[in-house]
């Protein structure tokens, strides 16, 4: 033990005299610092501790917060959740019209600025001012795509108005005559029970099992619109009838797709100073009324009634009935047409196999012929992409032949002939009507006599001329082939409107050139030293002076005019379609010569004068028959097109001039 206590006491002597060593420097420290006290003049004074206002201001912490605590954060979290909440709860329970309106605004400004600042004749960004249109013609067509509902009519009738818009929407906007998208039967469904309290089966006295004793009804669509769609169903009693029911999302769209319609027209008015406005609040209102269907079945049965008391249509025409028992706000049943749509031209025109004083199913108003069980042969021709369920309906085109090439086997002059006259008479013998003519909306089936018979159905878009009006338009009609110019000036001047001779190339859909040729002297001025971007942004500057000159004084402009003109342009497209079997422009002005000597609103005397002038009316009216057989020898022949293609052509120019240019073929493909 005393061999083990050496080496820690050594170990104990080294650590002390290191721990010295180290003492020695820290002691002359010591030394030195009272070596200089001991010099130092002033007292000695104890340790106190420094004066806090002395001391600098502490240094804040640089240490920023975890990032969930950010206020950019939490604010941007906050409006993150309230936008998608919104969006959920829009799309939900409000059928998307917050994002549809958000959706038609940002295009809207984006159309508005790229038009604002490139609308020139040397766009700063785009290579001319033909891609600025059709660039936007994308995003308007892609907006009333994606919207649908009555974008969907919005876009239609742009497809219409060839004389008013480039060439690169009439191209875009072609397709727009294809059928809507239909809903799915629980949306039909559930629009039946809000609107009578009752399940289809109840109302209608349906099944869709094959119950024995009851109706059957099919839950995918025959067709479908931008508003509605249309199921086949055959009631207990043996009727078969087209059932209309409103898409679900309608009733919660409307209003704001129109409020969206005004703000935006309303902008656009005071942003390019182009009276656009006047007209929005009508139309409007009519396209609300479109979704009403009381007042579209209260149209049907004013105009079936119209029809059966007038001679020279009742036999050519027919108005399908509408059963009210079944009908409501949304919902509106009416009697099923079997025929041949217009656009078919084929089946119109084609060999009837359906036996010889036989007319087609349905034609004259009889009923369709039941078709037992054992022998029936179902119709499953739906619109493209519908969805498929149980078909109830029979198939009734044996009458198209075993090959199903055969066809009505009418003339197309006398099919067309009668659209011509029943829309005279709606413009200058009623005062009420149909805006919305278009192939789809009228069907040809064959009488017994082989005659064809026209259907019109769709009533829910038309407009009511009051009486003067309507002697004013008539009049306006008859003095445009008399080329009466100072009647048509009394005439367009007591509407607001600035220039005589561009309303009656806009009212006849071809150059007028009876009047003062003001609008060809606009349009051939001097453009000498301009390169072709300048000459035709200078065109287009005319064409819109031109719109502004049509609309005029707002308050004057009869509202009605719009439409009516919507109707002739649709009445062409047919008439063109089908080959321009018809002189259009003079059985048109017929009818308004005749609506003006036999108006009950007239007195005696001035009808009488009236009849005088109708008379001699007719022998002018030989000039234009000149001109249509003139354009009927070169279609004949293969050098011309027909009237409609010569007038198409010559509205072509003159539209090409003022810097647009029309399509042509609107109702192909």
């Amino acid at each position: 033990m005393i061999h083990g206590l050496l080496p820690l006491r050594r170990a104990s002597q080294h650590a002390t005299h290191r721990q010295l060593l180290a003492f020695r420097p820290f002691a002359r420290d010591v030394q030195a610092a009272a070596h200089a006290r001991s010099v130092q003049s002033s007292a000695w004074q104890p340790l106190r501790p420094p004066n806090p206002a002395d001391l600098p201001k502490p240094k804040p912490r640089s240490t920023k917060p975890p990032l969930r605590r950010r206020k950019w954060v939490r604010r941007l979290f906050a409006v993150s959740t309230l936008v998608g909440a919104a969006y959920f709860l829009d799309t939900r329970f409000n059928a998307a019209a917050l994002t549809r309106s958000y959706r038609t605004f940002k295009t809207g400004l984006i159309i508005g600025v790229d038009y604002k600042i490139n609308f020139r004749a040397h766009p700063p960004f785009a290579p001319s001012i033909e891609e600025v249109h059709a660039r936007n013609a994308r995003r308007v067509f892609h907006l009333l795509e994606d919207n649908g509902g009555l974008y969907l009519k919005i876009g239609q009738a742009i497809a219409m108005q060839s004389a008013v818009l480039p060439a690169e929407f009439q191209k875009m906007f072609a397709q727009m005559f294809d059928d809507a998208p239909q809903n799915e039967w629980h949306d039909v469904e559930q629009v039946i029970r809000e609107d009578f309290g009752k399940s289809p089966e109840e109302v209608f006295g349906v099944t869709f099992t094959g119950e024995r004793g009851r109706g059957m009804m099919e839950k995918t669509a025959r067709a479908s619109g931008s508003v509605a769609q249309v199921h086949w169903a055959r009631l207990p009693d043996g009727r078969e009838v087209a059932i209309k029911v409103q898409k679900r999302e309608i009733a919660k769209q409307v209003g704001w797709d129109l409020w969206t319609f005004k703000v935006v027209a309303k902008i656009y008015t005071w942003w390019f100073d182009i009276p656009m406005y006047t007209l929005v609040p009508y139309i409007s209102e009519r396209l609300m009324l479109e979704t009403d269907f009381v007042n579209e079945a209260n149209n049907a049965e004013e105009m079936r009634q119209l029809v059966a008391g007038e001679s020279r249509l009742n036999g050519r025409v027919y108005i399908p009935a509408v059963y009210r028992e079944l009908s409501s706000r949304r919902v509106m049943t009416a009697e099923w047409i079997e025929g041949v749509r217009l656009w078919d031209k084929e089946g119109i025109t084609n060999r009837w196999h359906g036996g010889w004083r036989q007319g087609s199913p349905g034609a004259g108003g009889a009923l369709l012929p039941f078709i037992s069980k054992r022998n029936v042969k179902l119709d499953t021709h739906t619109p493209t992409g519908a969805p498929r369920n149980q078909f109830f309906k029979p198939d009734r085109s044996s009458w198209r032949g075993k090959d199903e090439k055969g066809g009505l086997g009418v003339s197309l002059k006398t099919t067309m002939n009668t659209i011509v006259d029943l829309f005279s008479a709606q413009m200058f013998l009623w005062g009420l009507v149909h805006c919305d003519p278009h192939p789809g909306n009228i069907f040809i089936r064959r009488l017994p006599s082989g005659e064809p018979e026209v259907v019109l159905i769709d009533h829910g878009l038309y407009i009511k001329m009051n009486p003067e009006f309507r002697h004013q338009y008539a009049l306006l009609w008859k003095s445009l082939l008399a080329f009466d110019n100072d009647s048509i000036k009394d005439v367009v001047s007591s509407w607001g409107i600035d220039n005589p001779d561009l309303f009656a190339s806009a009212t006849l859909l071809r150059p007028y050139q009876g009047g003062d040729s003001s609008t060809l002297n606009a349009l051939n001025t001097d453009g000498s030293g301009k390169d072709a971007q300048e000459r035709a942004f200078d065109m287009q500057v005319k064409g819109r002076e031109a719109i502004k000159q049509i609309l005029g004084d707002g308050k004057k402009l009869p509202q009605e005019l719009i439409f009516i003109g919507r109707n002739l342009r649709i009445v062409q497209g047919n008439n063109q379609f089908l080959g321009s079997p018809v002189n259009r422009i003079k059985i048109t002005g017929l009818w308004a010569s005749r609506a003006l000597a036999e108006s009950k609103d007239l007195v005696w005397s001035e009808r009488w004068r009236n009849w005088v002038k109708h008379l001699r009316f007719r022998f002018v009216l030989l000039g234009s028959d000149l001109v249509f057989y003139w354009y009927r020898l070169k279609q004949i022949v293969g050098v011309g097109g027909g009237m409609e293609e010569e007038i198409e052509e010559r509205m072509r120019v003159m539209a090409k001039d003022f810097g647009v240019e029309l399509n042509h073929g609107v109702f192909e493909g």
